[in-house]
């Protein structure tokens, strides 16, 4: 990435928003004299939009929502047919959070139009259009099978519309797989109802859905469109956990090779979206505990490392995703750190790490690894716990599931972390996600649910306070999920979605995070720990 010139100037062949931050240049021998410059690294707007058509019968509201990126934050504007709409807002037509969404109370037929949503800001302008448009019937014909959670429990797959609390299809442990007409879910000899056990599932391209049965040591993938069992793949022994790399459109595979995790493996799906006669490849890495492969987002599209980490060692290994070949090895030995989990900001380019407990000792605090020059910066600060990272990479929450400590972190446009709330909480996290404002734009609710609590709660993160959805019933122990710390997720519904989702030990609670409350209770489904969400197909 970078070349020192014949004048001692540092070059950045290609800037990205990990560059940002701090360059410091020493005076070889000199150590006391330096200069620091700081690079700020703007980046131009990029929007989505949402939905790219809709139809709607008159009287009803819509909504047309824009979602933008960039750095400083971009300024949206409204055109419709062209036209600037902001002479036109009323009470019938209003903007909301910053103009993300252009809310229609009650739509008439001149409603019908082109809207154009334009962010800009200092270094560049995005722009899409959301088409409305205003019919007597517009009741849709064929049901979609897009904006649905597809959840995978004890008694099958159960794909559920959040919006009605509806199911819309049940896929039975005894239905078949199409290609080997094998059961979805064999029975087993002895025991009278069939029911099925599953870990981890990942959603590819809104296509597929892969999902392992460690029992069963295969993968089986589900076609969405069909919403049918396509093939089954056979894996190495104990699959619990997959990660699509959508880069290089690839799932991969940690197996554990039995419950002591005694001879793990890392296996890798190529061309995952193509879906048919599907193969697996082994990787050369040993006793791999667990790996992490940072997430895509609007302005970073693709990602090219990974890492993988070791039963008890301080080390974690930088791997080639495209190649899946071993780079180099980060050491943490002076940090006596053994990494547990790790989370990605493109902000600053930072890793953090979550190290092991030791039980002798209170939680050690994370690490922070630059990925500019893939060194340990050290500490961070005195936050420890499992970090994550907000989607556009500006928020690091980090949560300590023994002290119940919550702290927030902002990541400035000029690199820096900075720490904004410290949150005192009773509930010991099991998991957290990320719910995009509907009242401000580039904002954050959190929502996190307890190991052992029937609470769940959320954190506004503009302002720090926080509330609490009381008696959401047990969650699945821990003894019933061995697969991973996360015997309680909290699956939210992507970029626009306004519903989450989060299991107990024989029930679904639907929240409804437009309005921070709890919106339905499904019953009878056993342990539904392993869901997807899949967007507009």
């Amino acid at each position: 990435l970078q070349d020192f010139g014949e004048d001692d100037s540092l070059y950045i062949t290609k800037v990205t928003t990990i560059h940002m931050g701090n360059f410091t240049c020493h005076a070889y021998g000199y150590e006391e004299l330096y200069q620091t410059h700081v690079l700020q690294v703007n980046v131009p707007p990029v929007i989505r939009v949402y939905p790219e058509t809709q139809a709607q019968e008159p009287g009803v509201s819509a909504s047309l929502r824009c979602h933008a990126e960039g750095i400083p934050n971009p300024r949206i504007t409204w055109l419709k047919n062209g036209i600037d709409i902001m002479p036109k807002l009323s009470k019938q037509l209003t903007l909301l959070a910053n103009g993300s969404e252009l809310h229609i109370s009650s739509v008439r037929y001149e409603d019908t139009g082109a809207y154009t949503c334009i962010a800009k800001n200092e270094v560049g302008v995005d722009e899409d259009i959301s088409s409305l448009f205003i019919e007597d019937s517009a009741r849709k014909t064929r049901l979609s099978v897009g904006n649905m959670f597809y959840v995978f429990s004890d008694d099958g797959i159960t794909v559920l519309q959040p919006n009605e609390c509806e199911i819309r299809r049940h896929i039975r442990p005894e239905e078949r797989i199409f290609t080997s007409y094998e059961e979805i879910c064999p029975g087993v000899e002895g025991e009278g109802t069939q029911s099925c056990l599953w870990a981890s599932a990942v959603n590819v391209r809104d296509k597929y859905i892969y999902v392992t049965q460690p029992k069963q040591n295969r993968i089986v993938i589900i076609d969405i469109q069909s919403q049918k069992a396509i093939q089954s793949l056979d894996v190495d022994p104990l699959p619990t956990k997959l990660h699509y790399d959508k880069s290089h459109d690839q799932v991969w595979v940690l197996s554990w090779g039995d419950m002591r995790k005694s001879s793990p493996t890392l296996q890798v799906i190529p061309e995952a979206s193509a879906g048919e006669d599907q193969h697996v490849i082994r990787t050369p890495f040993e006793g791999v505990d667990d790996f992490f492969i940072p997430p895509t987002n609007l302005i970073i599209n693709h990602v090219r490392f990974g890492f993988v980490f070791n039963k008890s060692k301080s080390a974690v290994h930088k791997i080639d995703l495209e190649t899946v070949t071993h780079i180099k090895t980060i050491n943490f030995q002076n940090y006596s750190c053994v990494p547990q989990t790790m989370a990605y900001t493109h902000l600053g380019g930072y890793f953090f790490v979550q190290c092991r407990r030791n039980r002798s000792v209170a939680a050690s605090p994370q690490l922070v690894i630059d990925s500019v020059t893939d060194a340990v910066i050290g500490p961070n600060g005195d936050v420890s716990g499992t970090p994550y990272i907000s989607p556009d990479g500006r928020y690091l929450v980090s949560a300590d599931e023994d002290s119940g400590r919550i702290k927030v972190q902002a990541l400035t446009v000029r690199g820096e972390i900075k720490l904004i709330y410290d949150l005192q909480t009773n509930i010991h996290v099991s998991d957290l996600t990320f719910q995009p404002s509907f009242t401000e734009g580039n904002q954050y609710y959190v929502y996190a649910t307890s190991h052992l609590q029937t609470d769940v709660l959320f954190v506004e993160l503009s302002t720090g306070k926080m509330n609490v959805l009381k008696n959401l019933k047990d969650p699945i122990t821990s003894k019933d999920w061995p697969w991973s710390k996360y015997n309680r997720i909290m699956k939210d519904s992507g970029l626009f979605g306004q519903y989450l989702i989060t299991p107990a030990k024989d029930s679904l609670f639907v929240i409804n995070g437009r309005q921070n409350t709890l919106r339905c209770e499904v019953s009878g489904i056993r342990r539904g720990n392993t869901v997807v969400w899949v967007g507009e197909v």
